[in-house]
């Protein structure tokens, strides 16, 4: 099926980087610019700019001309059913706080997914001009020092290792306490990147990246990027991680297995 149709898949990223390209006019647009900043809930704060909906609204517009009979799962816009087997997931900004803050760690996300979780994906950080993409042929880097393949890290034990996570309270005080466990051990551990530390976690820069309370929208495209690289994508207790939840990313099996054995406790 798609994994062993070439040209299905060079259409696919193809779209894919056309997507990632609109977004990048309205996410930029509207950086470090923003007058209009909503709060999505009443108690807490999950912010939804204006960059969000109109990034969204520019990729659906280029999937109704291109893919038309394929769905769609956006963050900001909703799902439409499609025909095909594939779906568009889509994350116009994730790390809207960074965004929000100026801070260029955030990433337009995209993922075509099947019935088993995600077969391609894209993390666009366009202020800086890097993108990584993960297709069944590989992961690719393209950025201010030219384009090339990726890998992740080969292995090395947890008390080398670095680990990154979005934010220091992680999920619940059992989730915390089960971070704690991994982090505790690790090297060095950093948080705040969102997006970008799957990206990092991609090419090679860091070990893990360990979370919890994600949604599909926000690990599809990170997931197909970091398994393109070699890397390992899973919930923490080993299983499917395309419908989010606790996730940990991993770059490579052994690291893996350390990580997992250290948050089941």
């Amino acid at each position: 099926m798609f994994t062993h149709d070439p040209n299905l898949i060079a259409e696919l990223t193809d779209v894919a980087k056309a997507l990632a390209d609109a977004a990048a006019v309205e996410t930029l647009r509207h950086f470090r610019a923003l007058e209009d900043v909503e709060n999505k809930l009443s108690k807490g704060f999950d912010p939804v700019t204006e960059g969000d909906r109109a990034a969204e609204a520019a990729m659906r517009a280029i999937l109704a001309e291109r893919r038309p009979d394929d769905g769609i799962i956006g963050e900001e816009l909703g799902q439409s059913h499609g025909s095909t087997g594939f779906d568009w997931v889509l994350d116009p900004i994730d790390g809207t706080r960074a965004y929000l803050a100026g801070a260029p760690v955030w990433g337009t996300l995209i993922a075509v997914s099947d019935s088993r979780g995600p077969v391609l994906g894209v993390i666009d950080q366009p202020h800086i001009g890097e993108r990584f993409v993960g297709t069944p042929e590989g992961a690719r880097y393209r950025g201010p020092d030219g384009a090339r393949r990726i890998s992740t890290r080969g292995h090395r034990p947890l008390a080398e290792a670095i680990l990154l996570s979005t934010f220091p309270e992680i999920g619940t005080e059992e989730e915390r306490a089960a971070f704690r466990r991994v982090s505790e051990v690790a090297r060095l551990t950093r948080y705040g990147l969102d997006c970008y530390g799957y990206a990092l976690l991609a090419m090679g820069q860091v070990d893990l990246v360990i979370e919890a309370g994600l949604n599909s929208y926000d690990i599809q495209g990170p997931m197909a990027v970091v398994q393109a690289a070699g890397g390992i994508v899973t919930t923490w207790s080993g299983g499917n991680a395309a419908a989010g939840g606790q996730v940990v990313a991993a770059a490579n099996p052994q690291i893996h297995a350390e990580a997992i054995a250290r948050l089941a406790g």
